[in-house]
């Protein structure tokens, strides 16, 4: 009998020890806990039956004789007397990439000030808001302590010393599948949301590489601003070893971003960071630069010119590149898409341009496309509609 409640024991502890190693394996749990909840939110809930879908399609047909307006402009940007710049329209996303410390929450923390005030802030960051359009911050990296610095630079910036439409959250201590959870929350339930911020989109995810993740991730992006009419400002690493933004979540985001602006510091004067526009559906803006004065606000640098002394690689033409990477890249190209008008083309070119390891902007995607005209490389045809571009380049 005794040897008997000795082996049930045994069995009891022996159970125990394994439920105990199950709900201790945090890691395990975590990635299971993010796929699910990432799955959840992107698994089609549309009722597949033919009336239901017929109705969906119906919905989303876009009809040439509709007039559509454009989206309403979140962010612009203001340089002397040039026509403002969109950086940002509700019902898109638009992200910040830059290496570590290069000062992206500086910048952040002026786009955030200007939504807040709805108003001009360092001179070149303006909102287009409704006044009293409320504003929300994700940081999801730094302490409290250093997230309330951030919050207090938006308030000092904006002149507001309690802005009442701004709410910060700092969610250093949850989970990716948590931090989601919390930020989905956050938007569904606040009232009069226009601009959202999420300073660390890699820390949403267990793993910057996995490519459902990276997907799902801007597939909910794309439908929170969808849904709600909002702009999302995601902020997101470059590699250590180039300026690609990192891993395939890095890449989703380029790809599916309205803009994509880059903070890097000026290596011969490590004080300041320049901002520029590696990609803009609209037109791209000139770069600025902006510094940190002693009360540890940003400040535009006045009269700042392009010197090439970023840590990119300055001043690249055409003929800098081998014709053998041109060819390369415009066969790729037009297979992908035989006919591509002129901003389809400019977009190829910097994505095509990237796999090669040359750091190709918008606004030398445009010199580029000139440059193929003019070695008869590919040309320019009218025709209805918007004009369009075909190779001339012989494939083979």
């Amino acid at each position: 009998m005794q040897e008997q409640n000795r082996n049930e024991q045994c069995k009891d502890s022996r159970q125990h020890e394994y439920t105990s190693a199950i709900n201790n394996n945090t890691i395990a749990n975590e990635i299971l806990t993010l796929c699910d909840r990432i799955k959840e939110k992107i698994t089609p809930t549309i009722d597949f039956n033919t009336d239901n879908l017929i109705h969906i399609l119906e919905q989303c047909k876009i009809d040439v004789a509709t007039n559509i307006p454009p989206p309403p402009v979140c962010l612009e940007i203001i340089q002397d007397k040039e026509e403002p710049v969109a950086l940002g329209t509700l019902g898109n996303f638009s992200a910040v990439i830059g290496k570590a410390k290069s000062r992206k929450t500086f910048l952040i923390t002026t786009a955030l000030a200007a939504a807040v005030k709805n108003a001009l802030v360092l001179d070149c960051i303006n909102s287009k808001l409704e006044s009293g359009t409320t504003v929300l911050y994700f940081d999801t990296e730094q302490s409290k302590y250093h997230v309330q610095k951030v919050v207090k630079r938006v308030c000092e910036l904006s002149g507001i010393q309690e802005p009442l439409n701004f709410h910060a959250y700092g969610l250093r201590p949850y989970r990716p599948a948590e931090r989601l959870q919390l930020i989905e929350y956050a938007i569904y339930n606040t009232e009069g949301v226009g601009l959202v911020v999420i300073d660390g989109i890699r820390d949403l995810v267990t793993s910057i590489n996995d490519e459902e993740q990276a997907t799902n991730i801007t597939s909910l992006l794309l439908k929170w601003t969808e849904q709600f009419n909002i702009h999302i400002i995601v902020v997101i690493h470059q590699n250590k070893g180039n300026t690609d933004a990192r891993g395939h979540l890095g890449t989703e985001v380029i790809n599916k971003a309205e803009s994509v602006l880059s903070v890097t510091k000026d290596t011969s004067n490590p004080d300041i960071s320049i901002v520029e526009a590696e990609y803009c559906r609209d037109k791209g803006f000139k770069p600025f630069a902006f510094g940190i004065d002693k009360t540890g606000l940003p400040y535009l640098v006045e009269d700042w010119q392009v010197s090439g002394s970023t840590n990119r690689k300055p001043g690249i033409i055409p003929l800098d590149i081998p014709e053998e990477t041109h060819n390369k890249v415009l066969k790729e190209i037009f297979a992908f898409n035989p006919s591509p008008q002129y901003g389809e083309l400019q977009t190829q070119l910097i994505i095509y341009f990237q796999k090669y390891g040359v750091k190709c902007g918008q606004t030398k995607a445009k010199e580029f496309i000139q440059y193929y005209q003019n070695k008869k490389l590919v040309e320019k045809v009218k025709g209805n509609g918007f004009p369009k571009y075909q190779l001339l380049l012989k494939v083979g």
